[in-house]
């Protein structure tokens, strides 16, 4: 896509009535309860045991099911009405978050409870993800694409990181089941307002005699692998992938280690919302970054800037640079991620949104659990910021990888 194509797209702006405007209060409803959670988890996660591996294990186990199930689920996404897949999806996830958070209000909650919760959740989501993907071109005009993606992408990380994450502490010290009670009661009111969409039934083109989800599955690879732009951009998630799997499974060992007198929930805390703040700024000014460059160069910009916020969380170890770090690598993730999303949603055929955005995210999450466990045994073996050091060198060899799209 051309600069000009963008900064026409970039203009225009999705209707807040009828269907957008509830499937963004759902999304930003439902990111607030899982950032409750998962600020939470690794929190729980650290106090059943002080092996930073078996940590990372947990966020490792998160991302599997992606490699296991995403193909599966963009395929399934692609057949059936979208809106009622993502509502009984959230309705199993809210009643597994009730359940765990009994176990937990019952001092039943062990490391391979949290691995079997990490891994049936996320089994879920390959379902839900792919189905929203795919959903939002039938709420929205083409044109305002970009628009949607950044204001549910701001939404959401505003609701998740500047409200959840400051009230995880003080909802620690009032239970540590409550951001599991809180999460669970999210994810039902989610499914309501999904529920409540009048989409209609999706219109897609006939399958031929014969097609099974097998060969759908491999009709998105292989559609995938035919678009030039989608091809590089996925190698470049994917390496980036395997970085923040690295980083994230191992943050919350990165900011509260080494700093006596430190409150380690209270750090853990502002890094996460310094992160969120970036994300938040980076959703309003993503359309135009993109105007000025064009999305690849976008994309290729905001890696570089990540880069530089990695090495200067690895280098520097005053609590202060990782959280001025994390926020500015929030604000270029936000451009990465909806410039991302804009231009899969606009460059995939009818009818195969679902698998092509399912062949995207399962090859680009595959690195994850790689980089949880490399994180993991990174910061046994070397100390808490040599993780921060490997992702540097993994966003660097993804922003060399889009070369070939940037003429």
């Amino acid at each position: 896509m051309t600069a000009t194509t963008d900064a026409v797209a970039a203009k225009a702006v999705p209707d807040w009535r009828g269907g957008f405007g509830r499937l963004w209060t759902a999304a930003v409803v439902s990111r607030f309860g899982d950032s409750l959670r998962t600020a939470a988890l690794p929190l729980l996660a650290a106090s059943l045991t002080d092996d930073p591996l078996l940590i990372a294990s947990v966020t490792a186990c998160g991302f599997l099911p992606w490699l296991l199930f995403g193909l599966l689920g963009g395929a399934v996404a692609d057949r059936v009405d979208q809106r009622r897949a993502m509502w009984a999806v959230d309705l199993v996830r809210g009643a597994l978050m009730a359940a765990f958070a009994v176990a937990v209000a019952s001092g039943h909650a062990t490391i391979a409870l949290l691995l079997v919760l990490a891994f049936a959740l996320t089994t879920l989501q390959t379902l839900f993800d792919n189905a929203a993907t795919a959903l939002l071109p039938a709420l929205v005009p083409t044109e305002a694409l970009a628009a949607a993606n950044a204001r549910l992408m701001t939404g959401q990380q505003f609701a998740g990181g500047l409200l959840a994450a400051p009230l995880v502490p003080a909802l620690l010290l009032a239970g540590d089941a409550v951001p599991y009670v809180a999460d669970a009661a999210t994810y039902t009111l989610a499914a309501l307002l999904i529920a409540s969409l009048r989409t209609g039934a999706p219109e897609r083109p006939t399958r031929p005699a014969g097609s099974t989800l097998r060969k759908e599955m491999a009709e998105g690879i292989a559609t995938l692998r035919r678009d030039r732009p989608l091809k590089w951009l996925c190698a470049a998630t994917t390496l980036c992938n395997i970085g923040m799997g690295a980083l994230i499974a191992t943050l919350v060992v990165h900011v509260t280690d080494g700093r006596p007198g430190t409150d380690g929930n209270a750090a853990y805390a502002a890094t996460i919302t310094a992160y969120a703040v970036g994300g938040v700024a980076g959703g309003f000014l993503a359309r135009r970054v993109a105007e000025r460059t064009g999305r690849i160069r976008a994309v290729a910009l905001a890696g570089t800037a990540q880069t530089v916020c990695l090495v200067l969380m690895g280098t520097v170890p005053a609590l202060g640079a990782s959280i001025a770090a994390m926020a500015v690598f929030g604000f270029m993730g936000t451009v990465w991620n909806v410039n991302q999303t804009t231009l899969m949603q606009e460059r995939a055929p009818e009818g195969m949104l679902g698998r092509i955005a399912a062949a995207f995210r399962t090859l680009a999450v595959a690195g994850a659990p790689l980089g949880a466990l490399l994180g993991g045994a990174a910061a046994a073996g070397w100390g808490p910021h040599t993780p921060a050091l490997v992702a540097a060198a993994l966003f660097a060899l993804a922003v060399a990888s889009l070369a070939p799209l940037i003429n």
